[in-house]
Parts: structure tokens; sequence; C-alpha cells
């Protein structure tokens, strides 16, 4: 193994380091996730409301956070809200808030669609069922928006994990930094360094979004058989 660009994965604690980056990694998608969810619902029942103004608010902080590149969002935020306001925020932080922003604003056209795509047909048969308007959306609107909402939330979940890989650019030692560091440190004893280092990161990051994207790709198939 000596002449293997591969021992660079096992001197000292090389390997602990990645995998502490991933942690890093999936503790910022983790909380960004949790966020877009419960942000994301409450701006999906906004834009599907037929209240205009609360629509069109909507519609443009939607149309704002998904024409800005999250890299561009990440730099505001990092070096221009904070240091404007003269706020000492860390890097991770302002990642978590970013994401959740970003999210949301996904979740929430996600969230719409599911709404709008149930047939006028269900509320008119559950209005003439008797059933109030809480009953109505608990028992026919929700469930039948949620087979329609799981599988592309979880692709969006998906995105958030690959798209962290973007905060190392606001000084977050993640994972791909703690990669850059170790291929730095063992630049002329191990040349091939780079090879072992980022193919590590790229099966690591597989291994977090493949199941995501499987259980996706199964609850698509499921529901729609």
């Amino acid at each position: 193994m000596e002449d293997l660009g591969i021992r660079v994965l096992f001197d000292g604690s090389n390997g602990i380091r990645l995998l502490g980056g991933l942690w890093i990694t999936v503790e910022v998608s983790l909380l960004a996730v949790a966020g877009s969810i419960i942000l994301g619902l409450f701006t999906g029942l906004i834009m599907a409301m037929k209240n205009w103004p609360a629509r069109i608010i909507s519609r443009i902080y939607l149309e704002f956070i998904r024409v800005m590149p999250q890299l561009v969002l990440l730099f505001i935020g990092y070096f221009g809200v904070t240091k404007a306001l003269g706020i000492d925020i860390s890097g991770f932080k302002v990642a978590v808030a970013v994401f959740i922003l970003w999210g949301a604003a996904e979740m929430g056209d996600l969230v719409r669609g599911a709404l709008i795509s149930i047939p006028k047909s269900q509320y008119e048969s559950a209005e003439a069922l008797g059933l109030s308007r809480w009953q109505m959306y608990r028992f026919i609107i929700i469930p039948q928006s949620l087979r329609r909402l799981i599988p592309p939330a979880i692709n969006l979940f998906t995105r958030i994990i690959k798209t962290a890989s973007l905060i190392v650019m606001i000084g977050v030692v993640e994972m791909l930094k703690i990669g850059q560091q170790i291929i730095e440190a063992n630049r002329y004893t191990v040349p091939d360094a780079p090879l072992w280092i980022y193919g590590t990161i790229f099966f690591l990051y597989f291994i977090a979004c493949y199941p995501l994207s499987k259980a996706a790709q199964y609850l698509e198939k499921k529901w729609n058989e």
C-alpha cells in the first residue's frame, strides 16, 4: 500500500476527518430541510390562496430565489448583509439560513402545485358530503396532495445535500475543504492524492444521496400504480 495513493486515506486521522466533514455537510442539510419543510408549507399555502396581494408577494420571493445562484446568495448573506449590519455570525449559520430560504421557496412551489392539482370535483364532493373545511383538507385534500408532493420533495432534499458543498466558499470547514487540506498536506509525498480524496468525497456524497433518490423513485412508482 506504500506505493499506492490510497494510503493517504489511512494516514493519521485523514479518513476520520473526512467523515467529520461529511457530518458538517449533513448537519447543514438536515437543518435546511427541516426549516424548508416548515416555511415551505406555509409559503405554498399562501401561493395557493385566492388573495392576490399575498400571491404576488410570494411569487416575487420565489422568482428572486429561483433565478439567483445559491453561491451568490451565500456571498450576499456572509459578505454583504452581515458586514453591512455589523453582525458577527458564523458561515455555518449563514449557510443554514440561505439554504432554508432557497429550500422554502422551492418547497412552497411544490406545495402550491400539489394543492392546485387536486380536481375541483374533490372539493365539491366534500361539500356535498357536509364536511367542514378542516375535515375536507384533513381527510381528502391533504392525503392526495402528499402523494403528489413527497417524491419531488425528496428530490429537492437531495439537491440541498449536493449544493451544500458550496458552503466551503464562505469558510465552512466541511468535507470538501478538509479534502483540499489533506491534498495540500500530501502534495509532494502523494502526488495522486486528489484522485483518492475526491473519489472518496464522491462516494460519500453518493451514499448520502442515493437512498433518497431511490426512495423518491419507489414512492412515485408505487403511487402511480
